[in-house]
């Protein structure tokens, strides 16, 4: 076995073709997919996912798809550490698995790794929760621009969730959310190839409706 190991990483918009891409792959290459589509997780959500079908996922050996409930509390930090456990046992026999999906900061959690952040007890959750009900946006901005304005400048300011992961981290560590930014990558045991996939607007398109109606057929509305 060579001591080089590769992650092919297949990403690309919404209907692009990755999964059966990732497939084609697994096939030659005789190895795993891993999927790093945050939605696809859940078994409770089917139809708006375009998660794998059965006949798919008995192809090659997926991992990450229907893994979870909705129930259950998940990050992207948990599925780097669970992702990076997967990899190790795939790289004791193959020089090389597949990472397959849509979710940005789910792929950048497995290929360079995350900052380390402070938990956050449910309470200070609740808190800066009620925070947004009683305030909106504006008062999220408010409180994060007077808190941690170096974060502020960068964030995207029309997304509360941002907004209160970073003053949730603040209430709970008495620290500025920018100060657990590291901005530098892990160094990994495996090398990441990134893959793109591209299609001309009107082809992606069409996939894109087709994809709806057979979601609204299998009962989304």
């Amino acid at each position: 076995m060579s001591a080089k190991k590769y992650l092919l990483v297949v990403g690309g918009p919404t209907a692009s073709g990755k999964t059966d891409f990732a497939v084609a792959l697994a096939r030659y290459f005789d190895t795993e997919i891993l999927s790093a589509d945050s939605r696809q997780f859940y078994r409770e959500m089917s139809i708006g996912t375009a998660k794998p079908d059965e006949a798919t996922l008995s192809t090659v050996p997926h991992h990450f798809v229907n893994s979870l409930s909705i129930t259950e509390s998940y990050s992207a930090g948990d599925f780097e550490r669970e992702a990076l456990e997967m990899l190790d046992k795939i790289y004791q026999t193959k020089n090389i698995a597949i990472l397959a999906g849509g979710s940005g900061l789910f792929i950048r959690a497995v290929c360079e790794g995350l900052d380390e952040f402070p938990e956050v007890p449910p309470s200070v959750r609740q808190l800066v929760e009620q925070w947004y009900l009683e305030e909106g946006l504006t008062g999220l901005q408010k409180r994060l621009s007077a808190a941690d304005p170096d974060y502020f400048a960068v964030v995207d300011k029309d997304n509360p969730q941002r907004l209160m992961r970073a003053l949730a981290v603040q209430e709970a560590s008495g620290n500025p959310y920018s100060s657990f930014r590291r901005g530098k990558s892990v160094a990994r045991t495996f090398i990441p190839i990134y893959i793109a996939l591209h299609r001309p607007r009107e082809v992606l398109y069409e996939r894109i409706n087709h994809r709806v109606d057979q979601m609204v057929e299998q009962g989304l509305v």
